[in-house]
């Protein structure tokens, strides 16, 4: 077994989650999402992002807006709808609580060690 399998498993665990919190903030390109998400090593390829939103989008979660560009073509802005917030407002909790229960072992694992 590759620890790299298991990470990366972890790590799409958690992206649907990152990315209601980056259009948490207000009306967000896809790539600036993109790149905070690669700076974060969450997600290394674009092909990962497009689908997802178009997921979370059908689920009622998020919303977008096309803005014109000065530079381009038009610009897809995304947002949370409503149901989306609630749904984030419900992940920040169980995010919370997996952190909380994942110390708890961690801790306990040294105490014991102690």
């Amino acid at each position: 077994m590759k620890v790299e399998n298991t990470q990366v498993q972890m790590r799409k665990g958690i992206l649907e989650f990152c990315i209601l919190e980056i259009i948490s903030r207000g009306e967000v390109y896809a790539s600036d999402m993109l790149e905070e998400l690669t700076a974060a090593k969450m997600i290394v390829v674009e092909g990962t992002l497009y689908p997802l939103l178009t997921r979370l989008k059908n689920a009622s979660l998020l919303d977008y807006s096309w803005v014109e560009s000065t530079s381009g073509p038009p610009r897809k802005y995304y947002t949370l709808t409503e149901t989306g917030k609630a749904f984030l407002e419900q992940l920040r909790n169980t995010w919370q609580e997996l952190v909380e229960s994942t110390d708890f072992i961690i801790q306990n694992k040294k105490a014991q060690q102690s």
